[in-house]
C-alpha cells in the first residue's frame, strides 16, 4: 500500500513537470513573435487660443485610438518647415488661404494638404463696438484716440504680416506692437473695462467675441483677404506610413462654435486638457465619426 502511494506521488510529480515543460515549450514556440509596436504621432501647433483648443482636442482623439501623442508649440514658420522636413507628422492649425500664404508658397510642395478642418474663419483689425469708426481708412483721423498703436501678437503670425501690409497700404501712422495672444487679450480687457479705445489684431474663431462686444474694421483694400479656413497639413508619406492616423486627420472637422466653446472654457480657468475632454465627452458621436467608428 505504501509502495502504491509512492508510485502515485511520483506519477503526479512527473505530470506536473510535464505541464511546466509544455507551457515552456509553448512560450518558446512564440519567442519570435514581436509585441505590437506602440502607435505614435507628433502634432505641431501655433500658440493661438484657437489652435491650443483644436490641438488638445485632436490629441485626445488620437489617444482614444491608442496613440502616444506628442504636441509641440512653435511659431508658424518653423512649424511649416518641420512638417516639410518630416520632423513633425502633422498640424491642424494652418490658416489659409491668406494668413499663412507666404509659408504655403515656400513649403507647400513639400507637404501634404489633408483638407479643411474649420470653415468661416476670418482675420483683421478688431475694435470694441463703442469705437465710432468702422473702416481702416478712418484710422488716421482718430490716431490720438488709439495712442497711435495697434496691439498685435507674436511676430511670426500671418496676421502680423497682413497688418504690416495694411499699415503700408492705408498709410497708417501707427506703430504695430508685438506681443502674444494672451498679451493682446489682456490689453483688450483692460481697455474695455475702462471703455477706452483700442485696436488689436483679431481672428475668428476666438473667445473674445463671446466675452466682449467687438467688431472688425472694414478692409476695402482687401489686405486681410476674405473668409479664411483652417486646414490640416501632414508630412509627405504619412498617408502611406500610417493610414489610420491619416484617416483620422482627414475626417477631423468642426465648427467655429465648437472651437469657441473649448476656448472659452480655457479662458475661464479650465486646463487645456480638461476643456478638450469636456467637449469630447459631450460629442461622442462626432468623435466616433472622426475615428472611423460611426
Amino acid at each position: 500500500m505504501k509502495q502504491h502511494s509512492t508510485l502515485k506521488f511520483l506519477l503526479c510529480g512527473l505530470l506536473a513537470v510535464a505541464l511546466v515543460l509544455s507551457a515552456g515549450c509553448t512560450g518558446t514556440g512564440n519567442a519570435d513573435a514581436q509585441p505590437s509596436e506602440q502607435k505614435s504621432i507628433s502634432i505641431g501647433y501655433v500658440l493661438w487660443d484657437s489652435e491650443i483648443a483644436s490641438t488638445n482636442v485632436i490629441k485626445q482623439v488620437f489617444e482614444k485610438a491608442g496613440y502616444d501623442v506628442t504636441i509641440t508649440a512653435v511659431d508658424a514658420a518653423p512649424l511649416y518647415q518641420a512638417i516639410a522636413s518630416g520632423d513633425v507628422d502633422c498640424t491642424v492649425s494652418a490658416w489659409l488661404p491668406k494668413t499663412q500664404e507666404a509659408y504655403m508658397d515656400e513649403f507647400g510642395d513639400r507637404l501634404d494638404f489633408v483638407g479643411k478642418n474649420l470653415e468661416g474663419a476670418k482675420i483683421g483689425l478688431v475694435v470694441p463696438s463703442y469705437v465710432t469708426i468702422d473702416s481702416i481708412e478712418e484710422m488716421n483721423e482718430v490716431e490720438d484716440k488709439f495712442s497711435g498703436k495697434i496691439v498685435g501678437i507674436d511676430a511670426g503670425a500671418g496676421v502680423m504680416k497682413n497688418t504690416e501690409d495694411a499699415i503700408e497700404a492705408y498709410g497708417l501712422e501707427y506703430d504695430l506692437v508685438y506681443s502674444s495672444s494672451a498679451g493682446m487679450a489682456s490689453a483688450l480687457k483692460k481697455s474695455v473695462d475702462r471703455a477706452e479705445w483700442i485696436v488689436v489684431t483679431g481672428w475668428t474663431p476666438h473667445w473674445k467675441f463671446a466675452r466682449w462686444d467687438l467688431k472688425y474694421l472694414d478692409d476695402p483694400k482687401g489686405v486681410f483677404g476674405g473668409e479664411e479656413y483652417i486646414g490640416t497639413l501632414a508630412r509627405t508619406g504619412l498617408a502611406e506610413d500610417d493610414p489610420e492616423a491619416y484617416g483620422i486627420l482627414k475626417r477631423f472637422s468642426w465648427t467655429p462654435e465648437d472651437m469657441e466653446s473649448v476656448m472659452l472654457d480655457i479662458e475661464d480657468g479650465m486646463s487645456h486638457e480638461d476643456a478638450a475632454k469636456k467637449w469630447i465627452d459631450a460629442h461622442p458621436e462626432q468623435v466616433d465619426a472622426w475615428l472611423g467608428r460611426a
